[in-house]
């Protein structure tokens, strides 16, 4: 008798994305809800996977001892920082200068709280994450656009004139979006150690968002900002939500570099309150045990961009996009569709900074293709004709999709 092979820890009984339509309709999030039954949603950034064994284990563990009190501790903040020694080869992340906050952007603005001032400057690199603009512009900070280059890398001419503008002014901050969202651009270690070297130079405070960080794909390499030269008077706000589809159980941490640790240190204790301890237990198990499904998803997204990029070939050979190396988000350039009439094409200034928004090239695709994306104008300047596209679901889902959008463009 053939003994039956043994499971690799974390392995998938399946590939990481065959997951049933029919299923993926049962959902109730926002992806799942916020549009018809009869359209396919690839917009937000949630993945069509089951989740890890691990983190479902533990989170049933922790429900039926009733341990659902309030968070606590820095466990989550050293899984984190193992986390990133066995992935990025960097053991800098100190859980001695974390602390714990609900989830990345509410971090952020927290960290803006500690070391910017109602009415300072707060740069960001369009086009990028639409809460960005939403959450400084709401608590009274100023956002200066310094756009991307055309090949969609930092403009480190633009950000050195920015800062050098902003000098005289006090208590400025940089936004990074590291890697990037929505190009799916991974800094490089040298463009992120001359970012470092301009704002030290301008006292301008870098804040940098690592949520989709440990989604970077073949071919490219994650630097933490926090590990380049220069930078030890920035923070770092880090959660699993991302790579193990964990958004809807909040949790995160906010690491500081040894200049800042003082800064952090100011953080008000209710900030900490609001993170759920499930979310913590669901992350802190992802990060230490989740590890082989979090290599078979990378490998799933990685078919996946190739398969996007065929399906792009065949059936929308108008629409422009560079294969990102991390994420699982693509940022479609659709200006060549002769299809999409001029007035969606204008830039809708009011949707700057609105994730929720449905306007231009992302609504005429909604309304043609029933295929729901995110609109380009959301993510700032140079967003016209774009959409951003998430490729983290089935490859029968992803064909049908880009189908329905190439019979759009066809008229049928």
């Amino acid at each position: 008798m053939t003994a039956t092979p043994r499971r690799a820890p974390g392995a998938l009984d399946q590939p990481p994305f065959d997951v049933p339509l029919g299923t993926l309709r049962r959902r109730t999030s926002i992806k799942w809800t916020a549009a018809a039954p009869d359209v396919l949603p690839l917009w937000v950034a949630e993945m069509d996977v089951m989740l890890a064994a691990e983190v479902v284990e533990a989170v049933r563990s922790a429900v039926e001892l009733g341990d659902t009190g309030y968070a606590c501790g820095t466990g989550y903040a050293e899984a984190v920082a193992a986390f990133a020694e066995q992935r990025w080869g960097w053991g800098g992340f100190d859980p001695g200068r974390s602390a714990l906050v609900p989830d990345v952007m509410l971090g952020v603005v927290e960290v803006l709280e500690l070391v910017t001032r109602p009415g300072s400057t707060v740069f960001v690199t369009p086009p990028v994450y639409p809460p960005f603009y939403a959450f400084a512009e709401h608590h009274g900070r100023k956002v200066v656009e310094v756009p991307l280059t055309a090949d969609r890398r930092l403009d480190l001419d633009a950000l050195r004139e920015a800062f050098h503008q902003a000098r005289e002014a006090t208590r400025s901050a940089f936004l990074l979006s590291n890697p990037h969202n929505p190009t799916g651009t991974v800094h490089t270690r040298d463009e992120l150690a001359a970012v470092a070297s301009l704002a030290g130079a301008a006292g301008v405070r870098v804040i940098a968002d690592e949520i989709h960080s440990p989604l970077v794909l073949a071919r490219a390499s994650f630097t933490p900002y926090l590990s380049v030269p220069g930078a030890a008077a920035g923070f770092s706000l880090f959660s699993a939500s991302k790579a193990w589809n964990l958004p809807g159980m909040k949790a995160a941490v906010a690491f500081a570099g040894p200049e800042a640790a003082r800064d952090l240190a100011g953080l008000p204790e209710e900030v900490g309150h609001g993170t759920s301890h499930l979310g913590v237990i669901a992350h802190t198990a992802a990060l230490r045990h989740g590890g082989a499904w979090l290599d078979e998803v990378l490998a799933g997204l990685d078919r996946n961009r190739s398969l996007l990029g065929e399906l792009l070939s065949a059936q929308l050979p108008e629409v422009l996009w560079s294969p990102p190396e991390g994420t699982y988000l693509a940022w479609l350039d659709c200006s060549g569709v002769a299809a999409i009439p001029e007035d969606r094409r204008v830039a809708d200034s009011a949707a700057r900074g609105n994730a929720s928004a449905n306007v231009g090239v992302a609504a005429w695709w909604l309304e043609r293709a029933r295929v729901l994306l995110s609109s380009g104008p959301a993510f700032g300047a140079g967003g016209d004709s774009f959409v951003r596209l998430n490729f983290a679901t089935s490859a029968s889902v992803l064909t049908e999709a880009l189908g329905r959008m190439g019979r759009a463009v066809a008229g049928d």
